[in-house]
């Protein structure tokens, strides 16, 4: 019975929509996934679950009245334990963060502290939903930052120059200074102005990806907002319209910029490639492979079209609460397909099926424990 007050709590799943952001995030900003993404996938699993307990701690007295069922207030699990793991969350997940990189923690702790904003104060006020959408965008570029960063230590570091702790890479967790370090210069070849450049340019690359994903967000929390009561028919249609927008961004190519086409390759005067490693061509991919990836693109985006729109049409037409609490999970579950499509536009396939393989543990974990 307590392993299922706990799965009630967090929402397990739920949970399963989490990893497709740092994916998302890792394929917007050119990347491959690598160690760096896995760091980032537990570190926003660990935040979404935080969320999730303090969540049902802050509306311990609401549940009591309109969800006495809640593991709270029907005494399964004790507030003070539901407090204490939405704190132990939050560390572990800065921690996990933390090791991926500077960056990658600064945008969890922006993260973090969203949802503790959202969970303590801001979701009964009108901008709630805009706190849910910029914490969703943010874990996508968690994923961003994350990539790449665990292992990008002080790659450019002179020969003979120690890697300083100073970078603001936040690179090679755990590892100690270089030989001739001074422990904290941050004015060493190669360390924090070498950086920095990377991990503003993952941010920026990502940023399209994270405000589509972020208006999903917004879309289905401000349906939640009624899923106790039902009544509005308001906020189902234009969530949506919402949804029919998204899925037409979505259909929209963007090409991601790979790490092996030189991000950081530095032009000379008169244009001149003054990288010290050697351009790469720029081919276009072959027709046949722009063919199957705009199928598998368009595939992805019905399936997010599918899982979000029904259900929200439902609620638009019979608002009972029923049948909204039907269009929020529908629209939670719908997260994952569209972070696929997401990875699908800057042409990374490979990430968008592995996010799609998470639907059937997802949808099976819904028919046992709701996802809201």
């Amino acid at each position: 019975m307590t392993a299922r007050a706990w799965a009630e709590l967090l929402r397990v799943s739920a949970l399963f929509t989490v990893p497709g952001d740092a994916l998302a995030g890792a394929a917007a900003s050119g990347r491959r996934p690598d160690r760096g993404t896995v760091l980032a996938v537990g570190a926003s699993l660990c935040l979404y679950e935080a969320g999730m307990a303090l969540n049902d701690w802050a509306d311990r007295e609401e549940d009591a009245v309109d969800r006495p069922h809640r593991p709270i207030p029907s005494g399964r699990i004790a507030p003070a334990a539901a407090l204490a793991a939405a704190g132990a969350l939050t560390a572990a997940g800065l921690g996990l963060a933390g090791r991926a990189g500077r960056p990658a923690l600064a945008v969890a702790t922006g993260l973090a502290a969203t949802v503790w904003a959202y969970d303590l104060r801001l979701k009964h006020t009108p901008a709630g939903p805009a706190a849910m959408a910029a914490a969703r965008g943010l874990d996508l570029l968690l994923g961003a930052t994350a990539t790449g960063g665990a292992g990008r230590t002080t790659g450019a570091v002179a020969p003979g120059v120690g890697a300083g702790t100073g970078s603001i890479s936040g690179a090679g967790a755990g590892a100690g200074p270089g030989p001739g370090s001074t422990g904290g210069s941050a004015t060493a070849p190669g360390s924090a102005r070498g950086a920095a450049p990377v991990a503003r340019g993952s941010v920026l690359g990502a940023l399209p990806a994270a405000g589509l994903l972020g208006a999903h967000t917004y879309a289905v929390t401000a349906v939640s907002r009624h899923e106790a009561h039902g009544g509005s028919t308001t906020a189902p249609l234009a969530a949506l319209a919402a949804v029919a927008a998204l899925g037409a961004a979505a259909l929209h190519t963007r090409q991601g910029r790979r790490e092996d086409q030189e991000p950081g390759a530095h032009k000379g005067f008169g244009g001149q490639d003054e990288s010290p490693r050697p351009r790469l061509s720029h081919r276009s991919p072959a027709p046949r492979a722009r063919t199957a990836s705009g199928l598998v693109r368009t595939a992805l985006t019905g399936s997010y079209v599918r899982t979000a729109a029904v259900p929200l049409l439902h609620a638009a037409l019979n608002p009972s609460p029923p049948l909204t609490q039907r269009a929020v999970g529908g629209g939670i579950r719908a997260m994952i397909p569209l972070q696929a499509a997401l990875a699908a536009r800057t042409g990374a396939v490979g990430t968008a099926l592995a996010v799609m393989g998470l639907v059937p543990i997802a949808r099976t974990l819904a028919r046992k424990v709701s996802p809201t």
